[in-house]
Order: C-alpha cells, then structure tokens, then sequence
C-alpha cells in the first residue's frame, strides 16, 4: 500500500512508538498517581518523561501545562466549552474543522454566538482584517486552524493571536494538521491554548491528544471525577494537570506519543515540512497539466501551505477516484468532505467534496509518481 491519508493519522507509525506500546502492556499497567507501588511509581515517570518530551518540541516551560486528552477534538471542546460563558461571542476562520463547528453550534442553546472571519490566502493583511472586522464586545475567544486539512492553506496564526491579545482576548491554536509538521514556539508566539492531535504529526497511536497551556486564563473542565489529588474534597482540583485529567489516563498512548515526538525532534521540524512541501510541489506541478483535473489552491509554498493538496476529476466524484485509486494501485487517499463543511462551502467544493493526498516524512518521491500515474490513467 501506497499511504497517503496522513491528514485523518499517519501510517505507518515508527516501530519505537510500536514498540513503546507493547512495553507499556507489559511493564507499565499500573495507575500513575494513585498507588505507591513500584510499576504505579514506574509509570507515572514515563508519563512525566512524555511531558518534558512535548515541553522540548513546543517549547513549553512547565510540564504541568501539558494536558493528556482523547484527542483533538477533546482538547478543542474543553477550551470552547471551557472559556465560553452565556451571550459569549467567539471568531472562527471559514477553514474550520467540524470539532471547532460543531461545539460552538451547540453553545448556541446558551446563547453563545460566534463569526466566521474570511481568510484571503494570497494576502494575511487582508485575513487580518478580516478577524478584526468580527471581534466585537462580547468576543471572549478566537479560535483558529493553523492550515487548513482540506486544502493545506495556512493562516498567519501568529499575527491573529497578536490581534487577539491586542484586544485582552485568548487565542486558541488548533494544530491537528501542523503539530509535527511546522514549527510552533508556544512561549515566542504567546499562544493561548493549543490543541494537537497525537496521532497524526506526531506519530503516537490513535486515542491520544495534546491540550497545552499558556495562559493564566484557565477553561473550566469538560468532565470531573478521580484524579489521585485531593481525594477527600468533593471539588474537582483547580490545579494542572490533575484539573483536566479525571479518570484513568491512556498510558500506552502516552507512552507511543513520547517516542513519536522523539521521531519528530530528531528529525527535526523544518527537515520534514521541506521534505513533505516537496513532494506536494511535485504533485501539484503535474497534476495541473492532467486533463480534466481541478486544483483549487496557488501551487504550495512553505510559508503558505502545509502539505496537503485537494483536487477533483471533472465528471467524477470524488469517492470514486479514490476507489479507483485504492483498488488498481493500492494508493490510499481520502475523499468528501474531511469534516470541514466550512472549507468546501468556501471553495465551493460541497456538492462533490475533494481527493485529498497529505504525504508524511516517511512518503517517498516514488510513491508521487505513481500517484500520478495513476491518476493520468483513470479514465
């Protein structure tokens, strides 16, 4: 198989995150935090070294600002929820993911109210303004995607939270589609709150999720319950981690996340965005003289794109190019919608959805070029 859905999570995984999950099972099964015995102490230290792992990557000065969560869309609720009160207003990008859509959807039954500011792609100043033109005096968050998971344009985050800030409201990043893949400095950019999955960039296993914080704002919790701190007060603990983390945490995800950053950081950031940018640029260079094939953004730069590329086949839906793709050449794409109904609205892409290819540090050249044979030869 030729996988490139690296967008919805990254395939194949590092055989350390493998193998991190199958030492996890055998040595680390105990409960961190809520037991003095040794594999209870044992694990509890490896959850800490994942902390400091993702403090080094992102920059981040205290490890009990790095909040575990399912995943993404778990820490994207907890901030929107979290931060946003009745008769709240929030500001959105119309390239949001359904997990910033739909929360803010369902804070409408308390009256909360949001606007979707228009992104300009070939021009930040005009996007800026754009924000600006939404906030008003209720705005209590703005929450933006780094780059786009349908059609990889980038927005400029760090000049949107210095709005953000300039008007005393915090800025949450969802990085689903960056972490792992471009550069985020959380104590230089000022952001907020971040928001990452753990399965996709950053190459840990499915289940796992990053909430990371930079505020003295903090979102109320999205569940209470055990946390090992505290116990004989009924009241969840106002204090991180343990103030977002009830329940049992996802040990071996956390310990396959660990080695995955560890993949990412030695690489290191920039090595892979050029590398991925690369073979998105050789994709879109000859997908855009293929016969019938439709492109819908400017060829992918590094300082405007993340690597992903959507495109359509005129005539065909794009379910279909992506089973014929996956059923002749075993070439894994993904098709529709990608849970970003905001984003095909925007390219007027809705009706037939895209064929998205996102490429990770482990895509080689090759497997481009029979993507691209493949698609020359669909008929």
């Amino acid at each position: 198989m030729i996988y490139l859905d690296n967008s919805a999570t990254s395939f194949p995984k590092p055989l350390s995150v493998i193998n991190a999950v199958n030492e996890s099972m055998r040595y680390f099964s105990a409960n961190p935090g809520r037991s003095g015995h040794r594999m209870s102490i044992n694990t509890a230290l490896k959850v800490f070294e994942c902390r400091k792992a993702v403090c080094n990557l992102f920059n981040i000065d205290d490890e009990s600002k790095v909040i575990f969560t399912s995943g993404c869309t778990h820490s994207l609720n907890t901030v929107i929820k979290g931060i946003l009160k009745p008769y709240d207003h929030c500001v959105i990008s119309c390239l949001e993911h359904n997990s910033v859509l739909r929360p803010l959807e369902k804070l409408k039954d308390k009256n909360v109210s949001y606007s979707v500011a228009t992104v300009f792609p070939d021009d930040n100043d005009k996007t800026l303004d754009s924000f600006r033109k939404c906030i008003n005096e209720r705005t209590r968050l703005i929450v933006c995607t780094h780059a786009s998971n349908v059609f990889g344009i980038r927005l400029p985050v760090e000049r949107i939270c210095a709005l953000a800030h300039s008007y005393s409201i915090p800025f949450c990043l969802d990085a689903a589609q960056s972490a792992g893949v471009l550069p985020i400095d959380i104590s230089k950019d000022r952001y907020d709150f971040v928001c990452c999955a753990g399965h996709k960039g950053l190459y840990g296993p499915m289940g796992i999720g990053l909430l990371l914080l930079n505020s003295e704002i903090l979102p109320d919790s999205l569940i209470e319950g055990g946390t090992g701190s505290l116990s004989q007060n009924p009241m969840q603990p106002d204090f991180t981690p343990d103030k977002y983390e009830s329940g049992t945490l996802n040990i071996p995800g956390i310990c396959g996340l660990k080695k995955g950053i560890e993949q990412v950081y030695n690489k290191g950031i920039n090595t892979i965005e050029h590398h991925e940018n690369k073979l998105i640029r050789l994709l879109y260079k000859s997908l855009r003289n293929i016969r019938g094939v439709e492109l819908y953004t400017a060829i992918p730069e590094l300082d405007k794109s993340a690597p992903v590329l959507s495109f359509t086949i005129k005539g065909k839906s794009s379910e279909d190019v992506a089973a014929y793709l996956d059923r002749h050449y075993g070439i894994a794409v993904r098709a529709g919608l990608h849970c970003s109904p905001l984003a095909h609205k925007f390219m007027n892409t809705i009706d037939n959805g895209t064929v998205r290819v996102s490429p990770s540090m482990f895509t080689t050249e090759n497997d481009i070029k029979k993507l691209i044979y493949a698609i020359k030869n669909y008929n």
